[in-house]
């Protein structure tokens, strides 16, 4: 992590979960973390539990990444205060477990999930990647915490509603990004990590419920696949990566 001491990393979805993860995992390895989030009082309470060092190189920023105007407000702000971003963390995700495709009047939590899973990220990877590219920054990483249903649809008692479409958006884009970054003459990174099941808030209790003996990953395992990714050598690139709990059969 030489190379990404006190640079700028920005991590979505950040009030829990991976993203809080993420948070306290880059900032104890040296980088400037802002955390965005639209529970603002759940990032001070992150601010507040890490150790005095860290929380200095700790700031969290109230953004609804489905919203274009929050986000480029946001980055906005963190061009001018903090120099720009240099990695990003696209975890921000959300989940409406009963709003099957087929129910009536189901189209606001459709949006919300095409709005948060899939506009988010290409709202925040765009205002990330002009940021680099105004700043002659050639070597930036972009992550995105994809799933594994992004990339097949597992057959369960209940529907992952407009989830999994918009996991399967998520690895399309990543591919259209790669390629963008290469049009551009970067060195620019990008990376889908594709987690299983994972113990975090976006999971609804009834689905331990309905399957109690489901292996699940810890928010940090995720959080030591993303580190991994971004401390790889300038000439190696992780496209994509796949992290299952052993045991799952989804």
């Amino acid at each position: 992590m030489d190379r990404w001491q006190n640079r700028v990393a920005v991590v979505t979805g950040a009030s829990s979960g991976i993203g809080a993860a993420c948070c306290r995992d880059l900032v104890a390895k040296g980088m400037i973390v802002v955390g965005l989030a639209r529970r603002e009082e759940r990032l001070q309470e992150l601010k507040a539990a890490l150790p005095a060092e860290q929380a200095a190189r700790f700031h969290g920023r109230k953004c609804d990444v489905s919203q274009e105007q929050s986000v480029v407000e946001t980055f906005a702000w963190i061009d001018a205060t903090l120099g720009g971003a240099d990695v990003l963390v696209n975890n921000a995700g959300i989940v409406r477990p009963a709003a099957n495709i087929v129910s009536e009047g189901n189209g606001p939590d459709l949006r919300a999930i095409l709005d948060t899973n899939v506009l988010g990220v290409a709202w925040c990877t765009r205002e990330a990647f002009r940021s680099q590219q105004r700043r002659n920054v050639l070597d930036g990483h972009v992550l995105i915490v994809n799933s594994v249903a992004g990339h097949r649809v597992p057959i369960t008692s209940f529907s992952l509603g407009m989830y999994a479409p918009s996991k399967h958006a998520v690895t399309a884009l990543t591919e259209v990004l790669r390629q963008e970054f290469l049009n551009k003459k970067t060195q620019t990174k990008i990376t889908s990590v594709s987690p299983g099941a994972v113990d975090t808030e976006i999971v609804d209790k009834k689905v331990f419920e309905l399957m109690p003996n489901m292996p699940v990953l810890r928010s940090e395992d995720v959080a030591d696949a993303v580190s991994y990714c971004i401390q790889t050598p300038p000439n190696v690139q992780i496209h994509e990566l796949t992290i299952k709990p052993i045991g799952e059969s989804i």
